[in-house]
């Protein structure tokens, strides 16, 4: 194998606003077996929606290879997202090779996976052993009816309570709980999940309803600013402010003032965080996204099907960070509904959270 001229890379890698990378969240499928009404509605993922063939994926030869070259660059933390990434097979086969990565100065880079939890019960232990770090589920209401509702695929918040159980016992802690808040859907939830995981070793985090790409018909009425989730919380439990663990966190940090544990708050509409936004996505079938809410992304699948080499493919995802410039989040509020609505994104399910 030819030299991969990988020990000159320079890890400072830095953007346009002087933001490094440090994240790499990557998507392994875009398949998922629920159909959440805010990311793959029915209306449009319904049963004969084209999804990608097994061949326009990356293979996890391909995953891993970019995942090395931007260790290289300063990565520190891998995301496994999706659709549902507990569907793509073999995934623990994945894991184990990502396990495999370091940083320059040697140390093991975080592998973190983000999941509905509908298959965790039956595979945390196995995850665990091939190497991943830690699990975030997806959970948006206990209310069994509303949340069969939510998933609407009829299935039960029980066997997901089971997973975050699973996950925490094989040691895939501390698990991340992700509550994604809709007013006049399930804002009503806000109190009964702050209840439920208070407490626990579980950490819960609200986010506010994103306008993340063009299905699921995203209205400002609909968000329930983080501001107002904390009042709430505030009103029965007393919050008092943490700070960051690490640049670049998506979520501000609150523990409860009686010591009965950690909550989160992702509050991309009323408080963007682009500012310190350290984070590449790269999509099911190899396209290096520098925003969730990009409307294009770069082909990275073609130059690593196309024979470059690991410095030529170094040199390109370099020169597609360098040339980021992105902050969405932060211009939002200045477009009117109508501008918002005819700017492209892609779908959260190609892209992962």
């Amino acid at each position: 194998m030819p030299s991969t001229g990988l020990d000159a890379v320079e890890p400072s890698l830095v953007d346009r606003r002087d933001r490094p990378m440090r994240d790499l969240r990557i998507s392994i499928t875009d398949r998922c077996n629920f159909r959440c009404v805010y990311c793959m509605p029915k209306s449009v993922f319904g049963r004969d929606y084209a999804f990608l063939d097994r061949d326009e994926l990356l293979s996890f030869e391909e995953i891993t290879r970019i995942a090395r070259i931007a260790a290289a660059h300063g990565v520190e933390k891998l995301r496994l997202t999706g659709g549902e990434p507990l569907l793509r097979r073999g995934l623990e086969g994945l894991i184990a090779q990502l396990a495999e990565l370091r940083t320059p100065d040697g140390r093991p880079l975080e592998i973190a996976l983000t999941t509905n939890g509908s298959a965790l019960a039956m595979k945390a232990a196995s995850l665990k052993a091939a190497g991943l770090t830690r699990v975030t589920v997806s959970l948006d209401s206990l209310d069994d009816e509303l949340f069969q509702a939510m998933n609407d695929v009829r299935f039960p918040v029980a066997r997901v309570l089971e997973g975050i159980d699973a996950a925490q016992a094989a040691g895939l802690g501390p698990v991340k709980v992700n509550m994604v808040v809709k007013r006049g859907l399930n804002d009503h939830e806000i109190l009964p999940m702050a209840r439920h995981f208070r407490g626990t070793p579980f950490t819960l985090r609200f986010i506010e309803y994103m306008d993340v790409g063009t299905t699921n018909g995203w209205r400002l009425d609909d968000v329930v600013p983080s501001a107002e989730i904390a009042e709430r919380i505030g009103t029965e439990f007393p919050l008092e402010p943490l700070g960051q663990t690490a640049p670049g966190e998506t979520a501000t940090r609150w523990r409860y003032h009686d010591g009965g544990g950690e909550i989160g708050f992702i509050s991309s509409v009323t408080n963007a965080f682009c500012g310190d936004c350290n984070r590449a996505r790269i999509s099911t079938e190899g396209r290096l996204f520098t925003c969730l809410f990009s409307a294009t992304g770069h082909d990275l699948r073609a130059l690593l099907r196309g024979g470059v080499d690991d410095e030529r493919l170094a040199d390109a995802m370099a020169a597609i960070w360098r040339g980021r410039d992105d902050r969405y989040s932060e211009v939002r509020a200045t477009l009117t509904p109508e501008l918002r609505a005819a700017r492209p994104k892609v779908e959260m399910s190609y892209i992962g959270g």
